[in-house]
């Protein structure tokens, strides 16, 4: 019996759904029965927020809540439904994102079997079933960030940039994905009213090379870009997007002033946490706790951030999913704080990379497993030390830090030498005089 046989798309999430509902269940129990709570602290955070704007307060008024209100308006049944209304949308946005991996895969032309197993990839992680369960909104942003891929896949320029606009503002960190998604409106290969010419996934069989890579940025980098970059498709992106974003920014200030503004945007530009997380930065801050930091110390950790990011997207715009799969990572792995919900921002994309990677699952694959999570233990055994044990151990944190860098650093190596860059795009084909068909 084959693997199609044995499983399909629909049983997977029917299975996933019932294993998440008997997580937020359970969750509830501990909550009420046990001294550590199953839900994530922000989830309280969240229903405060919504308590209050179902009052007719700003949500703003419960401190550390520093997002969009629209995240406060989902969470408002909070309050006269069930405190676990929250769980639920967050749950239903994970297995959205398994459907909509398999919707892009499929649409790629990827063998049935390797969908599903891309799939299995996100919804039986124990981090991104975790997340949402526990009450972490991250879930929705992933979504939101798959249905702009499959928009664009389809042509559908509009309703890619009012998503793009929207989940900006639902969450700034999207702001990355910006400048490849402007490089891959070329208008050879995406016109307005045209659906797009995909390059499917048995297309590609040529092995990973750095002659390879080489003609894949040539033919699709920044420069190619450039020359065209006034295009209708791109033009029309921006107005969109930055509209759509925009009037939700102008929205919520005119109803919460700057309170708003400060604490769901400018907050996350200038912060600066003095408690011990994965970031290499976290001890600096640590150091200059009760020195008020300048503008510039504040911002000069996205210099090395905005350089990666230019790195990465010149040279591997082409391939759009694999491009914001490395930004994501990059830009986590260099961000002046960084949580373990955050991870979850890349592991959404994995399962669109996987189908092109050479990669093997032994050895290398398991090497990188083995290597991403090694860090990240030893590094909470020595925040294990700090925080329970209260022993001095802030320089080895520190240390440990490095090593996770340098861990991910090592990771997107081997995802880059593995990979088999290919453009979603191939170019547009017009009719000429005599009735023929021809390359634009």
């Amino acid at each position: 019996m084959t693997a199609r046989a044995m499983m399909n798309l629909r049983s997977i999430l029917i299975g996933s759904a019932v294993f998440r509902l008997v997580l937020i269940l359970y969750g509830e129990w501990q909550d009420a029965h046990m001294e550590v709570r199953y839900t994530d602290v922000d989830y309280l955070v969240f229903s405060d927020a919504a308590s209050l704007m179902a009052s007719g307060s700003s949500p703003y008024k419960r401190t550390t809540y520093r997002y969009s209100p629209l995240l406060a308006f989902l969470l408002i049944p909070n309050s006269f439904l069930h405190r676990a209304w929250g769980k639920f949308i967050f749950s239903a946005s994970d297995l959205l994102v398994g459907y909509f991996i398999y919707k892009i895969l499929k649409q790629r032309k990827v063998a049935e079997d390797l969908c599903l197993y891309s799939v299995m990839v996100w919804l039986l992680n124990p981090f991104t079933f975790t997340i949402g369960t526990r009450g972490n909104c991250e879930p929705i942003v992933c979504a939101m960030i798959l249905w702009i891929l499959i928009c664009l896949l389809n042509g559908q320029i509009i309703q890619a940039a009012v998503w793009y606009g929207l989940v900006v503002h639902f969450r700034i960190y999207p702001i990355i994905y910006a400048l490849p998604i402007i490089v891959v409106l070329d208008p050879r290969y995406v016109q307005l009213g045209k659906k797009p010419l995909l390059v499917n996934w048995k297309s590609n069989t040529q092995k990973p090379s750095s002659q390879s890579s080489e003609e894949a940025s040539t033919r699709y980098n920044l420069w190619t870009a450039a020359k065209s970059m006034f295009s209708k498709e791109r033009i029309l992106f921006g107005l969109v997007s930055g509209g759509t974003f925009f009037l939700c920014t102008g929205l919520f200030f005119h109803l919460y002033k700057w309170e708003f503004l400060h604490e769901a945007l400018l907050y996350h530009l200038t912060r600066a946490d003095p408690r011990h997380n994965f970031s290499i930065y976290f001890y600096h801050i640590y150091l200059q706790y009760g020195h008020q930091l300048s503008l510039v110390e504040k911002l000069i950790s996205f210099l090395p951030q905005s350089i990666v990011q230019l790195v990465l997207v010149s040279s591997f715009a082409q391939d759009l999913p694999f491009c914001f799969f490395l930004q994501t990572v990059a830009f986590v792995a260099f961000n002046k704080v960084i949580t373990a919900q955050y991870f979850v921002w890349f592991f959404c994309l994995l399962p669109l990379i996987l189908p092109w990677s050479d990669m093997k699952l032994r050895w290398e694959g398991l090497s990188c497993v083995g290597l991403w999570m090694g860090a990240q233990l030893h590094w909470l055994l020595w925040g294990y030390l700090l925080e329970f044990r209260g022993q001095n151990v802030f320089l080895q944190l520190w240390m440990a830090s490095l090593v996770f860098l340098l861990a991910n650093a090592a990771v997107m190596a081997v995802f880059i030498r593995r990979q088999r860059c290919s453009p979603i795009f191939l170019q547009m084909k017009v009719t000429d005089a005599k009735g023929g068909v021809k390359s634009e």
